[in-house]
């Protein structure tokens, strides 16, 4: 608690008489902060006053998926003001620097003193205002974007958008006018916010250059998690709260398969829906701000479960106490060799929000009759001249939810073909067209395309697991009690219910045999998987 001297030698308090002193000691809250811990949150909507009395708080904004340092408070200065003056969420992260020791006045408090010290409240006013002037110039401040020069129809240049895309890093792309003539070889080019110009980057050389994490910063975590979905995150945000070293590594970019979907409408909180980069990225800002440690573009190639070593593509490796498994399901590829030939190139697996640009005013086609095609289409739709969604079955009905079905009949470019299956993809330097087969009929079209977006569901990836994480005939990671039925189990307790056939490995989220497939089932499973890894860790 603050004493009435140690306020009055703070400069906005000198005039202040002995009464409203000793009124803000014994309303004001006396925050000690480490180093790295917030004082408040970008969007918090918490109103206070805040006035620095020992140590040093910076201010920071994250902008294009980066925390980035807009200012420095020392004793003696303020932040929190703009919130109470405009009445508005806070418009910036404080963190401390060093140790510090914060002074907050809550909002009733601040008006109260207002009142009684006008001038202090005009000086107030007018540091809010300044601060409000430095945002703007902040905003209107010439932005040096990084910049993906590649052809339209280019593979690669495609994968490093979609890389940036979802790591939430903003990205100009060009068309060069001369891509049909100049060899393709020489694209993608990046130009970095520097000037710096990358020729031909793979998308590990970008991640490097733009500042992201490749490679782990110690050997050694308490748990460590292989996958970045909605599981895998969760887990991380957990782990990191509650004082483990964690890490987690993912292959592509955080987010998983959800992080490719263009709205989940049905996640609580979210009345109006969220897309799934946004929650990703929030999670991920999450995970990160409360300690994890997140390694992308790596995958895990082994799993030695006896020294409990994670080793990596590129031979580095990591070693964790325990180990969350929450690598999900990849998109399962239509048996039709000519597709893969124009992946990147017309063909997509997945349908990533990101694509609108490639599909404005063009005629585009789905497979899949789930709710990933579904959100696709309407997304779609919004872009495209026309919309076509190829289902193989008779119906929707079963395959895809009911306010999904309604919404694609309010849409007047959507159209749904049923019994339908692409057979063949014709092009050359991109794709064309498309052959679709009736499968009652047997009769074959073939239909104009300029893309074809592929979504018939997922399989799990776990050949790099060891033979004594016991696996379901789908491949998919056995837990609980069904973790016992290869006889691997080595301990007299019953696995947890997360638990694998290995004690202290953990399955979570899609890739876990009997899983419920939705966002909201794996997130509470990456949280509870926290939960057991606390009672492994203390001898459970």
């Amino acid at each position: 608690m603050f004493t009435r001297d140690e306020l009055r030698t703070i400069p906005l308090f000198s005039s202040l008489a002995d009464k409203e002193l000793d009124h803000l000691a014994s309303t004001s809250a006396d925050i000690r902060l480490q180093a790295g811990e917030y004082a408040i949150r970008e969007g918090e909507p918490r109103r206070a006053f805040y006035i620095v009395v020992e140590g040093g708080i910076e201010g920071t904004k994250f902008v294009d998926g980066v925390e980035r340092v807009i200012g420095a408070r020392g004793p003696g200065e303020t932040f929190g003001e703009v919130p109470v003056i405009l009445d508005t969420p806070s418009l910036a992260n404080f963190r401390a620097t060093t140790p510090a020791r914060v002074m907050r006045i809550e909002l009733k408090d601040f008006r109260a003193l207002a009142t009684a010290a006008p001038e202090i409240a005009a000086s107030i006013t007018t540091i809010a205002m300044e601060r409000v002037e430095g945002l703007q110039e902040l905003a209107a401040a010439p932005a040096h974007i990084l910049a993906v020069i590649a052809p339209e129809y280019h593979a690669a240049g495609h994968d490093l958008r979609e890389f940036l895309r979802r790591n939430s890093i903003e990205y100009d792309w060009t068309i060069p006018e001369d891509s049909v003539t100049t060899p393709t070889q020489r694209f993608p080019i990046v130009r970095l916010p520097d000037g710096t110009l990358l020729g031909e980057p793979s998308i590990r050389d970008l991640a490097v250059a733009i500042g992201l994490c490749v490679f782990p910063r110690t050997k050694t975590y308490d748990v460590a998690i292989v996958g970045g979905g909605p599981a895998g995150l969760a887990a991380a945000v957990y782990g990191a709260s509650e004082g483990l070293s964690t890490i987690m590594i993912e292959q592509e970019a955080p987010g998983g398969q959800a992080g490719t979907s263009s709205r989940i409408e049905n996640y609580l909180g979210f009345p109006f829906g969220i897309s799934g980069d946004d929650l990703a990225n929030r999670a991920l800002q999450q995970a990160t701000r409360l300690g994890a440690e997140i390694v992308v573009t790596r995958a895990v190639e082994s799993l030695d479960v006896d020294e409990r070593v994670l080793s990596f593509d590129g031979g580095d490796y990591v070693c964790a106490k325990t180990i969350v498994i929450a690598t999900g399901v990849a998109w399962r590829r239509l048996n039709v060799p000519s597709l893969s030939a124009l992946q990147g190139r017309g063909v997509f697996f997945g349908a990533a929000p990101g694509e609108e640009r490639s599909i404005q005013g063009k005629d585009v086609y789905l497979v899949g009759g789930g709710n990933s095609a579904g959100q696709a289409a309407i997304n779609f739709s919004s872009f495209a001249r026309s919309v076509t969604l190829l289902v193989r079955g008779d119906s929707l009905a079963s395959s895809m939810s009911d306010y999904l079905i309604k919404q694609l009949k309010t849409k007047a470019n959507v159209r749904v073909e049923t019994h339908a299956e692409v057979v063949d993809a014709i092009g050359n330097d991109h794709l064309e067209a498309i052959t679709v087969v009736d499968n009652m009929t047997q009769k074959t079209t073939q239909r104009d395309a300029s893309a074809l977006f592929i979504l018939i569901g997922a399989d799990a990836e776990t050949a790099w697991l060891p033979a004594s994480i016991q696996r379901d005939v789908d491949g998919y990671v056995c837990t609980g009690a069904d973790a016992m039925q290869g006889g691997h189990w080595p301990l007299e307790r019953y696995p947890f219910i997360l638990e694998t056939s290995v004690p202290g490995i953990f399955a979570v989220g899609d890739v876990r045999a009997g899983s419920i497939k939705r966002v909201a089932a794996s997130v509470g499973e990456g949280s509870m998987a926290i939960a057991f890894v606390h009672r492994y860790l203390g001898g459970g």
